[in-house]
C-alpha cells in the first residue's frame, strides 16, 4: 500500500470554487484517514497560494464558506501545502500561512516517481 498521496493542482480553473474544492476535500479525507498528504500548487492555480484569492472564492453561497476555509481545514487535518517557485514569481510572495514550503520542479518529479506515492493531478 502506498504511504503518501501527492495531489498536484496545475490545470484546474482557479476561479471555479467547485472544481478546486474536490481535490481539497479528497486531501482532507485522506489526511483524516492517517495518510501522508501533500498538495503542490502550480501553474494557474498558483494564485490560490497568494493572499486574497482563495478567500474570495465561495464554495457555498448560503454559508459563505470559501476555498480558503477549506484549505485551512485541510491544513488542520494534516495536509501539507507547497507551491512551485515559478508560481511565486508570477503571483507574488505574499502567501497564505498554510503554505509550508516553496519547491521546484525537481521536487514534484521526485515525489511523483516515488514507489510509495500515489499521485492525483487536477
Amino acid at each position: 500500500m502506498s504511504k503518501k498521496l501527492l495531489i498536484i493542482l496545475a490545470n484546474s480553473d482557479p476561479e471555479n470554487a467547485q472544481e478546486i474544492g474536490a481535490p481539497l476535500f479528497q486531501a482532507t479525507v485522506a489526511a483524516a484517514m492517517s495518510h501522508d498528504v501533500e498538495i503542490v500548487i502550480t501553474g494557474n492555480t498558483g494564485m490560490l497560494a497568494s493572499v486574497g484569492h482563495a478567500e474570495s472564492l465561495e464554495i457555498n453561497h448560503d454559508t459563505h464558506r470559501t476555498i480558503y476555509d477549506v484549505i485551512q481545514e485541510a491544513h488542520k487535518a494534516g495536509v501539507i501545502f507547497k507551491v512551485c517557485a515559478p508560481s511565486v514569481q508570477v503571483w507574488g510572495e505574499d502567501l497564505i500561512p498554510e503554505i509550508d514550503e516553496s519547491v521546484g520542479a525537481a521536487h514534484v518529479v521526485a515525489e511523483a516517481m516515488d514507489d510509495d506515492t500515489v499521485t492525483f493531478t487536477y
